[in-house]
């Protein structure tokens, strides 16, 4: 398993600088996967430092206990919207920073079984926790709006309807219990001329794994927590791979950092609201020229780094 599980960082230096690690502190890496990220924080980390190592992937939670053995480390295997019930668990209350690099991992996407990809043929799965909804559970028994909502909020795939449709045409007759049964019927559904660029399958792909793994829930709880567990100084550092992803981020961070929110035609501010948060950058980092070439997975990547000034 652990010879297997082969995940190359997104923007490791960029995530350790803005993270600006303190010897002493207590650190969270909220989706450790193959634990890249983590041993790194954890090499920085003197006797009095901690970092939680948090998944829902059973496979990555063995994987990251081989890894970080040695280092002042606790592997834990949950959700990291749970942030603050396993900070409890632990004595702990509060963070130096926080991780969070979302998305599948490249493990998950390479592992046929786990049935994430359109490029393997395997048994229709998605679940990161192998636990409860199934990707073949939604495509078999959500209705046709459900469908379709999910299709084009999700994947932002503008044929959802055709899709959707031809998927419950497609399950009246025979359940659709494999990713390339699935993957037929969507590249049946787009007309050829849009199917020259990208694989026609990522996007409806992407909706339905969101959707099974309450992809965009979880971020939003742990936003909220994970912010609210930081000391004063500490930093929230979240990596995402798609425009919902950035966009919800890029929000919350917004909202974390608003001070007064009173009308513009109040004369003096009265609400005595003041920002909770410093942005630590302007603008999103994104992967350098080098390591585009180098690593696939970074395209698409922006990192969003908040740094919080009040409780």
């Amino acid at each position: 398993m652990e010879g297997e599980f082969v995940h190359r960082p997104v923007l490791l230096e960029e995530c350790i600088a803005g993270l600006d690690i303190k010897p002493d502190g207590v650190y969270a890496d909220g989706t450790a996967g193959g634990a890249g990220h983590s041993v790194e924080i954890a090499k920085r980390l003197g006797a009095k430092g901690l970092l939680i190592a948090i998944d829902r992937d059973p496979d990555a939670v063995r994987v990251a206990q081989k890894r970080l053995s040695g280092y002042n480390a606790v592997v834990v295997h949950d959700r990291f919207s749970n942030i603050k019930s396993i900070l409890s668990g632990l004595g702990r209350d509060r963070l130096d920073g926080m991780l969070l690099d979302l998305g599948v991992s490249s493990y998950q996407l390479d592992s046929p079984e786990r049935g994430f990809s359109y490029r393997h043929d395997a048994e229709l799965d998605m679940r990161m926790s192998k636990e409860g909804l199934s990707a073949r559970d939604v495509v078999n028994t959500y209705s046709y709006e459900e469908l379709r909502r999910i299709l084009y909020e999700y994947g932002e795939e503008r044929f959802s309807s055709q899709i959707a449709s031809n998927i419950v045409k497609k399950r009246a007759s025979c359940e659709i219990s494999t990713t390339a049964q699935l993957a037929e019927i969507i590249k049946a559904s787009i007309p050829q001329r849009f199917k020259r660029d990208k694989n026609p399958c990522k996007k409806s792909f992407q909706a339905i794994r969101i959707e099974v793994n309450n992809e965009l829930g979880e971020l939003s709880q742990a936003l909220g927590d994970a912010f609210d567990s930081l000391k004063i100084g500490g930093r929230l550092a979240v990596i995402t791979f798609h425009s919902l992803e950035d966009r919800l981020v890029k929000q919350r961070f917004a909202d974390f950092s608003r001070g007064c929110i009173c009308p513009p035609e109040f004369p003096v501010c009265i609400c005595g609201r003041t920002p909770r948060g410093r942005l630590v950058g302007k603008k999103p980092v994104e992967p350098s020229c080098s390591e585009l070439e180098t690593n696939n997975r970074s395209h698409s990547a922006k990192l969003r780094i908040i740094e919080k000034i009040k409780d």
